[in-house]
C-alpha cells in the first residue's frame, strides 16, 4: 500500500498549504515538490482562508510563532475543517515556552487536526504525561511513548505520530511502528519539519490517516536510508541535498526492498 500511496501523490499532485517554520520553509517546500505534491507557503491572515479552501491539506508548524501567524493558523484551520480538508499539526517546541504551549492549546481548542506529529517530549506533554523540551528538542528518556502516543490520539481524536529512532503512529485503536530512517537525518536541521510536509502530502490522498502517516514516514525514512548509503555523501550538507534527490527518485522497488512497518500489539 505504501508504494501505491506514493504513486497516488504523484498522480494527483495535491496542493499542500503550509503555515510553517521560517527556518525551514524552503526545505519543506522542496520536500513537498520532490515527493510529487505542490507546495504553497503563505501565512498572511488576509488570504489564508482562501488558500486553505483551494488546497488538499493544511500543514501547521509553530516553529517560529508570531501573533499574526498564530491568528492565521487558527483562521486557516477553521476553514479547512469546514471543508473537510485534513490538517497536520507540528507542535514544535511545545512546553519550552508559554507562548508555544498557549498556541497549541488555542489551536487544539479551535481546530480539529487530523494528524499531530511531534517528538517524544512534545507528544508526552500532549498526552498529559509531562516531558522536557529544550529549545525544540526532546530531552530525556520516554519508556512509555507508545502508550503516550495512543493516549494523545484518544484525547484529540486524531492520528498521532511520534518521531524517533523508530516512528510510532497511533489512533484510538491501532498502533504501527515504522523502522525506516537513518541517524544522519537527526544531524540536519529541518527533517522534522519536512516530515510534517510529507505527512500532509499523503493525508491529502488517503483518508485513513494511520495508513497515510505510516506510508509517509516510511517513504521519508527510506529516502534517508538511501541518501546515507551514497558514496558522495560526506556529512550533513551533502546528505541534505542527496535526501531531496532520493525523495524525487524514490520508486516502488526501493520501497519494497526497505519497507519496515509493523503493527504493535497492545494488551
Amino acid at each position: 500500500m505504501t508504494g501505491q500511496l506514493l504513486e497516488r501523490v504523484r498522480h494527483e499532485k495535491p496542493l499542500i498549504h503550509h503555515i510553517t517554520n521560517q527556518v525551514t520553509i524552503n526545505d519543506c517546500a522542496n520536500a513537498t515538490l520532490c515527493i510529487g505534491a505542490l507546495p504553497v507557503m503563505t501565512h498572511a491572515v488576509d488570504e489564508v482562508e482562501e488558500m486553505a479552501a483551494a488546497s488538499n491539506a493544511l500543514v501547521i508548524n509553530i516553529g517560529t510563532p508570531t501573533p499574526d501567524q498564530i491568528d492565521a493558523m487558527v483562521a486557516a484551520g477553521k476553514k479547512a475543517n469546514r471543508l473537510n480538508i485534513p490538517v497536520i499539526l507540528d507542535p514544535v517546541g511545545l512546553g519550552a515556552t508559554k507562548l508555544r504551549t498557549d498556541t497549541i492549546k488555542r489551536l487544539l481548542d479551535n481546530v480539529h487536526v487530523s494528524v499531530i506529529k511531534g517528538n517524544a517530549g512534545e507528544i508526552s506533554i500532549l498526552a498529559g504525561q509531562g516531558g522536557t523540551v529544550k529549545g525544540v528538542e526532546s530531552i530525556g528518556q520516554y519508556d512509555n511513548i507508545e502508550a503516550s502516543c495512543r493516549d494523545a490520539a484518544k484525547i484529540y481524536a486524531c492520528t498521532v505520530v511520534v518521531t524517533g529512532a523508530a516512528d510510532i503512529i497511533a489512533d484510538s485503536s491501532r498502533t504501527l511502528r515504522v523502522g525506516n530512517g537513518d541517524a544522519m537525518m537527526g544531524r540536519v536541521v529541518g527533517t522534522g519539519c519536512m516530515a510534517a510536509s510529507i505527512l500532509g502530502c499523503f493525508a491529502a490522498v488517503e483518508n485513513d490517516h494511520v495508513q497515510s502517516s505510516a506510508a509517509a514516514m516510511a517513504c521519508f525514512g527510506i529516502a534517508g536510508q538511501l541518501a546515507a548509503k551514497r558514496d558522495d555523501v560526506k556529512g550533513p550538507g551533502t546528505f541534505k541535498a542527496t535526501l531531496m534527490d532520493e525523495l524525487y527518485n524514490l520508486d516502488t522497488a526501493s520501497i519494497e526492498q526497505y519497507l519496515n512497518i509493523e503493527e504493535v500489539v497492545t494488551i
